[in-house]
């Protein structure tokens, strides 16, 4: 449970802004919320430094915009990955500042941009295909407080163009690397930088890359040692773990929580 909503929630009931239903109601929602076909993490920022995002494939249109319902009462920021335009439609109804993200296939919510970063995380692709699930990852990274350097089509084939590009990696805490093919490039960027690079298969590549396979297994067997590796096309997941290694922990730190949960409302 987030005990500073809590401790919010307590000093509302106090001040009389809500009667002991509603704060029994509200208290019992801090934890998760069930709403039949899904049960809506609330303490999900607690305890892992972000709250819960929503993976809009395979959920229909009015299940996502109901999760987002939820998740927008108690959070300031929020992300609706693997979606469509026709859902932001939905979902601009709850926040009209949400964004769409076309290239991304996401939706975004961020109400809060404290910076959170200790330094810079560098996102980089070897093509341009492989943009989608890159921006995906520079997306999640800035929605938990990062600064994002954007590094486009520097694939191995042309070796000239990351090594062009070396002072603005030298400046990253992170570096996300998301490669198709044969998945060379993170291993190269690994060997010029001095810190963490988390390398990103795609599923980008003809018959023998196997949907992102070849490229994983290329990743998986890297002789940099500061590379590690996520899931095919899970930008998500990359952009997550680098904001975590990023992040300054403090003892007295917030997590990405609203008081707006005690309101009731969305916007």
């Amino acid at each position: 449970m987030d005990l500073n909503a809590l401790s919010e929630l307590l000093d509302a009931y106090k001040r009389g802004d809500l009667d002991t239903s509603q704060a029994v109601r509200r208290i019992t929602d801090l934890q998760y919320e069930d709403i039949g076909f899904a049960r809506v993490d609330h303490a999900r920022a607690a305890r892992q430094g972000f709250p819960e995002v929503v993976f809009g494939k395979g959920k229909s249109r009015q299940q996502i915009v109901n999760i987002v319902e939820r998740l927008l009462r108690h959070a300031p920021n929020l992300l609706v990955t693997h979606t469509d335009a026709d859902t932001f439609g939905e979902i601009r109804n709850l926040a009209t500042d949400a964004e769409w993200h076309e290239s991304a296939s996401l939706i975004r919510v961020m109400r809060d941009r404290t910076e959170r970063g200790v330094a810079r995380i560098s996102v980089v692709t070897a093509g341009t295909s492989d943009i989608p699930v890159a921006e995906e990852a520079a997306l999640t990274a800035e929605a938990m407080g990062n600064k994002v350097d954007r590094i486009w089509d520097v694939g191995v084939a042309g070796i000239h163009r990351v090594l062009a590009e070396r002072a603005l990696l030298s400046k990253a805490r992170v570096v996300i690397v998301a490669a198709g093919m044969e998945g060379a490039l993170p291993s190269v960027v690994g060997g010029l930088v001095s810190v963490p690079v988390v390398a990103v298969p795609t599923s980008i590549g003809y018959g023998a890359s196997f949907g992102g396979v070849t490229a994983l297994l290329g990743m998986l067997n890297s002789c940099s040692s500061n590379v590690s590796v996520v899931n095919i096309d899970n930008g998500f997941g990359a952009g997550f773990v680098a904001s975590l290694i990023n992040r300054q922990w403090e003892p007295e730190s917030k997590p990405l929580t609203a008081a707006s949960g005690l309101s009731g409302s969305a916007d």
